[in-house]
């Protein structure tokens, strides 16, 4: 399997997973609907582990554009193969949100509020103060790519096997930084899915939130920026 491919397929089930996890919960007229924060944070990680050992030994499963920018910034990853990676997250994050409302259509239809309809694609803050969520997202970013680096460390990406130590990183920022913005710490999470979300015929749907796009694809970006500097300058 070519790297493209690996990164497109390892994100496309991190999103599919993750993204459906949410859609079971805060969906009308699903069997888990009301299942709270708690199997939300677990969905996810359990979705990042499966993306990771997927895709990981073709691609080194970067499955996310900060885990790429961090890895070229830090001199393990060639720049030039930068683009060809953040295309085929997007790519797989776009699908495996179609994947989600291709499963939960009938949900959907059942769901009249536009804004949760929304936060089964992307990232909505609980409390909307631009400044203070993108610092969110850049300390919750900080913080996953350097046990990130960490864990795959001496390599030059994530090995199948710590797949799993990924997805409690996950699980541990979800759990604790994970309440005042949803913890996109992926602009291809966040940004994938949103685009699906304008592109496709959901009933009663609100807009994309445009307005706060930004939020989690720069703040992810400045965060593992500054994870890549304190880990090569700081940490070794």
């Amino acid at each position: 399997m070519s790297p493209f491919l690996a990164e497109i397929i390892g994100t496309a089930f991190i999103i599919a997973l993750g993204d459906g996890v949410v859609a079971n919960v805060i969906l009308n007229k699903s069997k888990g609907n009301g299942g709270g924060w708690m199997v939300i944070t677990m969905g996810w990680a359990m979705a990042v582990f499966i993306g990771v050992y997927c895709a990981a030994q073709y691609s080194g499963a970067h499955l996310n554009p900060a885990v790429t920018f961090a890895l070229a910034l830090k001199g393990d990853f060639p720049w030039q193969e930068v683009p060809a990676y953040v295309a085929a997250q997007l790519l797989g994050a776009m699908l495996g949100a179609f994947l989600v409302w291709l499963c939960y259509k009938q949900q959907f239809d059942e769901t009249s509020d536009g804004n949760t309809k929304l936060g089964v694609f992307c990232t909505i803050p609980a409390v909307r103060n631009k400044g203070y969520n993108f610092l969110t997202e850049f300390v919750a970013t900080l913080v996953f790519v350097i046990a990130v680096l960490f864990i795959s460390k001496p390599a030059t990406g994530l090995g199948s096997l710590d797949a799993l130590p990924v997805a409690f990183v996950v699980l541990a920022i979800g759990l604790s930084l994970g309440g005042p913005t949803g913890y996109a710490i992926n602009p291809a999470r966040d940004l994938g899915p949103r685009l699906t979300h304008f592109l496709l015929p959901i009933k009663d749907k609100r807009d994309s939130d445009w307005g706060y796009a930004w939020v989690p694809i720069l703040g992810p970006l400045c965060g593992a920026a500054a994870a890549a500097f304190i880990f090569k300058y700081c940490l070794q």
